[in-house]
């Protein structure tokens, strides 16, 4: 089919000598372990601490920079391991997405970001490790049918799991949903409380469905990894809950959750070596 594709010739390629423009990405600089983030100012901390994922790294230096996105590369328990940071939701995920699927040799793409609850069952600061997610937003639809699944790689939901027990850190395994707007799409007001029936009724639809959080990203680092054979998962700390009222805390679990998806991708890193993937 690609080969008869009329515009294949002239559509853009936003690059410079095998070099993508909008990431700046190098293979040889590229960890086969990366974490997609979110420079996200509601997981700052009192303290200060702005949820650097890089600077949790051993030897972290930044290897590509654009007005986009940061990309540091460094060690955890000498496991090579990429952060890419940027602005957040599913369209600017997609960027960074595509090009470490075709401008690197990442294998395994791991959200580590923040979160709102809207379970019961979940208290600001926990952890919430994402089994699968609704794609409650727009841009996977452009990838595949809405019917199409997003599902967390099991061996990675599992190793997120175990770093998280180990580590003591309270923590869930079940359903994300993710969505585009951060207002009325989200259930909340827009200016001088514009509200249709239909928001007042989504927060309480996916409550009643079983979803633990909800965030902007996690459905597009799951359905395109999977979708182009990579490895795909998210952990997320939780700021808030709507539904129990617990108020947003900024930073909340936040530095647990990069500790512990740092680890499991060590874990994983030490697993595929074991088998000589």
């Amino acid at each position: 089919m690609i080969e008869d594709y009329p515009y294949r010739a002239t559509m853009p390629k936003f690059e410079s000598d095998g070099v993508p423009s909008l990431t700046r990405f190098r293979r040889e600089t590229v960890a086969r372990y990366v974490v997609l983030a979110v420079r996200d100012p509601l997981c700052i901390s009192p303290d200060g601490m702005e949820g650097d994922i890089g600077s949790f790294l051993d030897a972290p230096e930044i290897v590509a920079q654009t007005g986009l996105f940061t990309t540091v590369t460094g060690t955890w328990r000498s496991v090579p391991i990429s952060v890419v940071s940027g602005g957040s939701g599913s369209p600017e995920a997609e960027l960074a997405l595509m090009d470490l699927f075709n401008f690197t040799d990442a294998d395994a793409v791991l959200r580590i970001g923040g979160c709102g609850a809207w379970s019961e069952k979940v208290r600001v600061g926990d952890l919430v490790i994402s089994a699968g997610a609704v794609r409650d937003e727009g841009m996977t639809k452009a990838h595949v049918r809405a019917e199409y699944p997003a599902v967390a790689d099991h061996r990675l939901v599992g190793l997120l799991a175990a770093a998280a027990a180990d580590a003591g850190a309270p923590h869930h395994v079940g359903i994300t949903r993710s969505g585009d707007s951060e207002y009325t799409g989200w259930g909340r007001p827009g200016p001088g409380g514009y509200l249709q029936r239909e928001h007042t009724e989504i927060i309480d639809y996916w409550r009643r469905a079983g979803i633990l959080n909800t965030d902007r990203e996690t459905a597009a680092v799951l359905t395109l990894s999977r979708l182009y054979g990579r490895r795909g998962g998210s952990i997320c700390s939780v700021g808030d809950n709507v539904v129990t009222g617990e108020p947003h805390r900024s930073g909340a679990g936040h530095a647990e959750a990069i500790r512990v998806g740092l680890e499991a991708l060590a874990r994983l890193a030490e697993a595929d070596a074991r088998e000589g993937r």
